[in-house]
């Protein structure tokens, strides 16, 4: 039961830029994190964003920032979502501004203020182009999109910015160094039971303490973390394979039927068989 799932992927170029066009099943995608700054430009629908604790909703023809190291998930409501994932790599743009790390771009779409709304607009515009200029395959596609992204680049820079100092950097990067270990560490073993121990001896933490620094950093708790994890990769499996509920289950960690369905249905509006019909 294959369902149209398609991507371009261009490779990371020598400016630290990548972009990839795709079509991808609606549906929830957990909370994740990468090193580069992302920048997510909707081709038709809606992209329900969460960064850390904000949430917000990028239209059709809008995008949003994420920067480096930020916690976020999406969730797309349309069975097939067109968009644009563009991801920036700072460390590669040092030769232009080499205290590039610790400018921290802003730029969500109901966030932007009546001052911005003119510069927002223009990078708007050199989304479309880079668009338009895929689309029509042009033999100097890659010039031109290199050309676009470092002008993408330098109005966010100027206008959507604020500089950090080195200091408060420091002080933010162990919350962000355990947070991004919990992510990776459920990511590779959501299939298999995890228990709260588990967790907290790869952080060598309490459990009681881990806890309270989960559900602050992350406005969840870890065991609804988990489960969330559990639940997208079970509801790609219902979209885009022929097991059965009972074993799209089994292998991805999930063990009580009457729970899941429950869950399920509170994270996506629709049962596992509903999803199955569509």
């Amino acid at each position: 039961m294959e369902k149209p799932f398609y991507k371009s992927h261009f490779d990371m170029s020598i400016l630290g830029i990548r972009t990839q066009f795709e079509t991808t099943p609606g549906g929830y995608h957990p909370l994740h994190w990468h090193e580069e700054i992302e920048l997510l430009y909707p081709l038709n629908g809606d992209i329900h964003l969460r960064v850390d604790n904000q949430k917000c909703i990028i239209k059709q023809n809008q995008f949003a920032v994420i920067e480096s190291c930020q916690v976020h998930s999406t969730f797309h409501p349309n069975k097939a979502t067109m968009f644009v994932c563009i991801h920036i790599t700072k460390k590669a743009l040092e030769s232009y501004l080499p205290n590039i790390d610790l400018y921290r771009i802003h730029c969500l779409p109901d966030a932007i203020s009546e001052g911005q709304q003119e510069e927002y607009e223009k990078i708007c515009l050199l989304l479309q182009n880079l668009t338009r200029f895929y689309m029509e395959n042009t033999i100097t596609y890659n010039i031109d999109a290199e050309g676009i992204l470092l002008l993408v680049v330098g109005h966010l820079l100027r206008n959507f910015s604020t500089v950090t100092t080195r200091q408060f950097s420091d002080m933010d990067h162990l919350t962000r160094e355990r947070i991004q270990t919990v992510i990776t560490y459920v990511d590779q073993h959501y299939a298999e039971p995890i228990t709260l121990q588990e967790i907290c001896d790869e952080l060598s933490l309490g459990k009681e303490y881990f806890c309270r620094f989960f559900k602050k950093n992350m406005n969840i708790s870890f065991l609804n973390y988990l489960n969330e994890i559990r639940l997208s990769h079970a509801y790609q499996d219902l979209q885009t394979t022929d097991l059965s509920i009972a074993e799209i289950m089994e292998q991805n960690g999930l063990t009580n039927q009457k729970l899941f369905n429950k869950t399920f249905k509170e994270q996506y509006g629709c049962t596992p068989s509903e999803v199955r019909k569509a």
